[in-house]
């Protein structure tokens, strides 16, 4: 990275400079040779720099082991590089010597004398510890494949799977007659978002476990015994290991006698490595090794990679509990891991939380090294973290860890397991009473958690933050907090245990000045304006932060800054405003985003420059509204830029053109500044300050007028603010949705990520419904309503799941589930409750069991009413998508529900009529009639012990249908700022032409990303993704296609197997691999991303118009051409549905289809169609548009075609005429699909105009490049808006 930003001065200087050959000397510059020692310094600086490769000597054998290091790696990369490599996996407990003098593992490879290209590094094998041959167990176990599946409480079944390798299993080069038709009315197929069963991974050993002899006694550990281990060969043998310090041997021990001395001769087996012993043990070790290593090397390399520093995605759909992908194997060292992994004590899992985070946080971080090393250190401790919170959390929410006050309230109990405090996010100390209760405790918890992470992004020198994490499980909310020195700290008289900000509610103001000077930078990245609060006594107190914000100064000498959740002012028309029928909103926790007040800072700095600018004459007043919308259009390209991951069209179409049209604003705002700038007119924006009041509206008291006047002036700024999400970012957010100039989401977490990207709070989705009016913006509106919906049932959820047993949740989410979308099967649902359960838990609250599915619309209705202000349809339940919504709920409460055929409305005969059976809607996305008997009789064998009445009616969910919680975590990770300045800086150069600059910053970007994140993480995902489209649009096709399909996989495993940054992958993966010329795979990567959006949205998004068009293309690359036009009939029918008939959207694909019949050979369906887009073109652009001449061209030569093609046909049959007296029925039948579909070959003359017109269309598909791909996706690509 240094030898990169050293190289980036010449070039910065100047305009783009031409590339010239390293050993060329530069040109000196004007001034002198400044630039020339510049560059080389920067040379020199890249030859220290530059990678080297050494020779690994290894013990026992005469192999050796190239590996190729940096002189910034530290020494213990090596090592890891020197285990993970196949001839030395064997080794895990050694150091490495050079020139006879031992390497310590904690230093760079250029702090080592002499260490050069093709020096010698001895591997020398060390003692063993009991913890190193505990971890040698652990991974040789590991390695063989001997360890059994694991229960993990956090992240559930089959977390981090991927379904990647299943899409192609079947030969791509398939011939073309393979091609499946598809299916557009078909329901979603749950089935792809399971991967496909596999037989069993080939054994190399039976079984390796600690002995019932271990741990060794007194007497045998002062001898170097560290383990007893138990070894069950392939062959049935069984042998007794013992691992001492100098290595592993079998000893004389058996079942019934203790004796762990060595066996005598010829048994006598030992080695340093267990993984060696294995091999002289077990002839057929190394062959069996050899097979599971082949059996695992079949999937890709990402896809079985350890996820390692963030927490693998967990689906929502899993498989059947009798299924081989979930089958539970006997493994007696499971139950052993945790003394392997944590020592006898456990203190090995112990951390200091607190002190590893603030100690991190204070490294170094002046040279590019220093900051990759605290990054990545950064990185792997907050994830970590996170992993230890989320246990720690589901072990309290289960009631497993007891409290520390267990006479106080629930709500009220504070725990602390693993180092870390955890408490409920509920007001158990009445704290939030005034502002609401619980609901404001648990809004606040979340609020919380994003100000920590904010300030964690900010990463101001003396402030710290605790480790914060929110967990929601079973309906309850935890907080997970490190341990803040000083915090349980009882403070002495007259002392306050809060040195910054509110101390017992807001009775009592602290303003120690030593937090002053950081809290001040905190308050200016914030937006946050100095001002006056006052206490009890009315004493004036002037605070950087808002008062809620506490500084704590910890007994370890530390500032610590707390209770973030009020960085913001309230959103105060939000809270003036009443809802339909006096429905009041459940809090007053109503803040404003922080990505809304940064919007409205950089909106207030353009007026500034604005006002500036017209000042000084440089810019003429009537040019003002002008510039203003140059300025909005700068913004809303920003946000797209920022919407790329959610987008679902591909990016030749859209993607690219966006993508310049960012480039373009940027440079439009440059090219402003140095207009600025001429004649020493710079502008100084140092003078201008925008920020807000977040205690406005909040019950201060200002006693002077001057106070008043000034907080009078406060409180206009935060209606200010009010005004602008209200008037211009809501409005704006519409209109780019109506004109498709971002993507529409596809389901509750794409809107929200979109929603809050503009500073949009969730509680406006009513208003955001309400004002999503007409065609084109009916798909946002459903999703706004589906995402209500959804939230309101899991508030109500959650009600019920607060305090209930972990074994009664499955019968109350089943029973809820029914209520909520089994009334159609089952109108009166009754809970199924197992009586030995109900036995146990006497005293359980079952008010769940009162549910009915009335009363659960009526609570869901209120929960709108309330949160949203938003009254739902009548007979909105009858509307809703049943798969799409129990995606939607599973996700929000972390339900992981098996696999099946769920029943969700009733067929004739098979439940029994009810009074008010509701309409069923047209599509019914997994009901299946054929097996509605198959699923009762299996409900009835599944249900616990019922009354005999509930037995014989079916529902659509029992309680063994669900199979596990996983809980919801919210982190306060923060991101690589090094990574992603590599990645700008070269995103920067390559819009500046200097594409070989570009492109070394960008793969810096990619290798600190990796480094920093680990292989498998969302950041990572996100970097393969951007990564790919620049590729693409440099034309290096192979490396968008590879970086392409690690984004898919990376996504699957951590962000979901159906999420929308999964579609999007896919999706550009099937497109650069049919840029490439693999059409075939192509077509099964985008079959698979349409069948997956099926699940996720359902039939008809805005956004299938361009890949089924797409789709089409590729087909016709491929000459399946009546499969291609069935495609573009699709697309062509859901544009109209979206964007309306008479639209250009509509002409261009009717233009798009017309061609396709012609490919079809259907002539006369070609012409029509081409008509149909020449009349529109011509209506809405005129005569003279290039669109419509394009179009009139091509109904000429289609006309031409057309009748040429109808004389021969007719010609035919009248020789067929001539031929017989009469047509029979099967001639009749011949003769009438030769004039549809089939046309004559008889006439050579019309044979041939056939084949040059369909050689044109190809030809003319070549030329355009894609051409036809950007019609649907942007109407400007064609002649401007419809």
């Amino acid at each position: 990275m240094a030898d990169a930003s050293q190289a980036t001065t010449p070039a910065a200087e100047g305009n783009p400079v031409p590339e010239v050959p390293e050993t060329q000397t530069p040109p000196a510059d004007v001034n002198g040779t400044t630039e020339q020692e510049q560059t080389e310094e920067g040379a020199e600086q890249a030859l220290e720099d530059q990678p080297f490769v050494v020779t690994i000597v290894l013990p026992h054998t005469t192999e050796t082991l190239d590996i190729p290091v940096s002189p910034m790696e530290q020494i213990h990369e090596i090592r890891q590089s020197i285990i993970e490599h196949p001839i030395a996996i064997e080794f895990s407990c050694f150091h490495l010597e050079f020139n006879g003098k031992k390497i310590n593992d904690f230093i760079q490879v250029s702090d080592v004398e002499g260490l050069e290209n093709g020096a010698q590094l001895h591997l020398v094998e060390d003692p063993y510890t009991e913890k190193e041959a505990r971890i040698h167990l652990i991974r040789i176990r590991e390695l063989i494949g001997a360890s059994g599946d694991r229960t993990d409480t956090v992240h559930g079944v089959l977390a981090g799977v991927s379904v990647h390798d299943d899409i192609v299993v079947e030969n791509p080069d398939a011939p073309e007659a393979e091609i499946k038709e598809y299916d557009f009315q078909a329901p979603a197929d749950l089935a792809i978002l399971l991967p496909k069963e596999t037989g069993p991974a080939p054994k190399s050993i039976k079984s390796i476990s600690l002995s019932p002899w271990n741990p060794p006694p007194a007497y045998w550990r002062q001898k170097g015994h560290l383990l007893y281990l138990v070894v069950q060969t392939n062959e049935g043998e069984q042998h007794h290991v013992t691992a001492h310090v100098g290595g592993f041997f079998v000893n004389r021990c058996s079942n019934a006698k203790f004796d762990p001395l060595p066996k005598p001769a010829p048994k006598n087996c030992a080695s340093h490595s267990l993984f060696t012993l294995l091999k002289k043990l077990s002839p057929s070790f190394e062959e069996s090794f050899k097979k599971f290593q082949e059996f695992s090397s079949q999937k890709d390399p990402l896809a079985t990679f350890q996820v390692g520093n963030t927490i693998p995605s967990a689906p929502w759909l899993v498989p059947s509990i009798n299924s081989s992908l979930t089958a539970h194997e006997a493994d007696n060292t499971r139950s052993q891991e945790t003394y392997l992994l944590g020592g006898a004590e456990n203190v090995d899992s112990l951390r200091d939380w607190n002190e590893e985070f603030q100690s991190a946080k204070e490294l170094p971080k002046e040279t590019i090294q220093d900051r990759v090393f605290r990054e990545r250190l950064l990185a792997k401790l907050f994830a970590d973290y996170t992993d230890a919170a989320a246990r720690g959390a589901v072990l309290v929410a289960r009631g497993e860890v007891a409290p520390l006050n267990p006479t106080e309230d629930k709500d009220a109990q504070i725990f602390v397991y693993n180092n870390i405090f955890f408490s409920f996010g509920a007001d158990g100390v009445g704290t939030f009473t005034s502002e609401g209760g619980d609901e404001a405790a648990r809004v606040a918890t979340g609020k919380d958690v994003l100000g920590v992470k904010l300030v964690n992004q900010l990463d101001i020198d003396g402030l710290y933050t605790p480790g914060t994490v929110v967990i929601d499980y079973l309906g309850k909310r935890i907080v997970g907090q490190s341990i803040v020195p000083g915090i349980f700290k009882q403070p002495e008289a007259g002392e306050n245990q809060i040195h910054y900000g509110a101390v017992d509610g807001k009775d009592i103001v602290a303003a120690d000045e030593r937090f002053a000077p950081s809290f001040e930078k905190l308050a200016t990245a914030l937006r946050v304006k100095k001002h006056a609060v006052w206490d009890k006594e009315n004493k004036r107190h002037d605070l950087e932060a808002s008062v809620e914000m506490k500084g704590l100064l910890g007994t370890d000498g530390r500032k610590y800054v707390l209770d973030l959740y009020r960085i913001t002012p309230l959103d105060i028309a939000w809270m003036e405003e009443s809802g339909p029928e006096g429905a009041e909103y459940p809090h007053r926790m109503t803040v404003l985003r922080p990505e809304l007040v940064e919007a409205l800072a950089k909106q207030k700095t353009r007026e500034y420059v604005q006002a500036e600018l017209l000042k000084r004459g440089i810019i003429k007043k009537p040019e003002e509204k002008k510039e203003g919308e140059e300025a909005t259009e700068e913004a809303k390209t920003e946000e797209t830029k920022t919407e790329e991951a959610e987008k679902s069209e591909e990016p030749k179409a859209e993607e690219t053109e966006k993508t310049e049209e960012a480039s373009e604003s940027t440079e439009v705002a440059e090219k402003k500044d140095e207009e600025a700038a001429k004649e020493d007119e710079r502008i100084d924006i140092s003078n201008f300050k925008f920020a807000l009041n977040p205690d406005v509206f909040s019950g201060q008291v200002p006693q002077t007028e001057e106070e008043k006047d000034e907080m009078a002036q406060d409180e206009q700024d935060v209606r200010d603010a009010c005004t602008y999400l209200r008037d211009s970012v809501i409005p704006a957010l519409l209109n780019d949705l109506k004109e498709s100039d971002i993507s529409f989401p596809m389901d509750g977490r794409s809107l929200t990520r979109l929603l809050h990207r503009r500073g949009i709070n969730m509680r406006y989705l009513g208003k955001l419904a309400t004002l999503s009016e007409g065609t084109r913006v009916e798909c946002f509106r459903q999703l706004c309503v589906r995402e209500m919906i959804a939230r309101a049932f899991k508030h109500v959820a959650a009600k019920y799941l607060r305090y209930l047993p972990l074994p009664l949740t499955s019968a109350c989410l089943a029973h809820l589930l029914n209520c909520f979308l089994g009334f159609g099967l089952n109108s009166s649902p009754v809970a199924e409750v197992d009586e030995e359960l109900r036995k146990v838990f006497s005293d359980a609250d079952y008010s769940f069991e009162k549910v009915t599915p009335e009363s659960l619309r009526e609570a869901m209705q209120q929960e709108i009413l309330h949160r949203f202000r938003f009254t739902l349809e009548d007979g909105w339940f009858n509307q809703l998508q049943h798969v799409q919504m129990l995606r939607e709920v599973s996700q929000k409460l972390g339900v992981q529900i098996q696999n099946k055929k769920y029943s969700f409305v009733a067929t004739e005969g098979e439940a029994e009529p009810v009074a008010e059976k509701p309409v069923t809607p047209a599509p019914a996305p997994v009901e299946d009639g054929n097996k509605k008997k198959k699923k009762k009789k299996a409900a009835r064998e599944t249900s616990p012990v019922a009354a005999a009445p509930v037995a014989t009616v079916p529902h659509t969910f029992s309680p063994d249908d669900f199979v596990n919680v996983v809980p919801i975590v919210k982190d306060s990770t923060p991101r690589s700022a090094l990574a992603e300045e590599a990645l700008e800086a070269g995103r920067l150069s390559i819009y500046q032409n200097q594409k070989k600059l570009g492109e070394d910053l960008l793969l810096e970007s990619l290798s600190l990303h990796e480094q920093i994140y680990g292989l498998v993480h969302p950041e990572v995902a996100q970097m393969y993704h951007t990564l790919s489209q620049l590729y693409y649009q440099l034309g290096q096709k192979d490396a968008a296609v590879e970086l392409s399909r690690k984004a898919a996989i990376v996504a699957e495993r951590t962000v979901g197997l159906d999420s929308s940054e999964t579609v999007l992958n896919y999706l550009n993966l099937s497109l650069f691999l049919h840029q490439r010329g693999d059409s075939k795979e192509a077509l099964l990567y985008a079959r698979h991303a349409l069948d997956l959006w099926k699940v996720i949205y359902g039939p008809d998004h805005p956004d299938t118009i361009t890949t089924m068009n797409n789709y089409a293309v590729m087909l016709q690359s491929i000459k399946a051409y009546h499969e291609s036009r069935r495609w573009f009939e699709e697309s062509l029918r859901v544009c109209n549905k979206v964007f309306g008939e008479q639209t250009v959207h509509s002409a261009t694909l009717l233009f798009q289809l017309a061609q396709a019949l012609a490919l079809d050979q259907d002539a006369k369906k070609a012409v029509d169609r081409m008509r149909e887009s020449y009349n529109i073109f011509k209506t809405l652009l005129g005569p003279e548009d290039k669109n419509t001449k394009e179009a009139e061209h091509w109904l000429t030569q289609l006309t031409h075609n057309a009748v040429s093609v109808a004389k021969a046909t007719k010609e035919l049959q009248a020789r067929r005429a001539k031929g017989s007296l009469g047509f029979s029925p099967r001639n009749a039948t011949a003769g009438a699909a030769g004039i549809g579909s089939v046309v004559p070959s008889a006439v050579g003359v019309d044979n041939r105009n056939i084949d040059e017109l369909v050689k044109f269309v190809e030809n003319s598909e070549k030329k355009k490049g894609g051409k036809k791909s950007k019609g649907p996706s942007n109407p400007k690509k064609r002649g401007g808006k419809a």
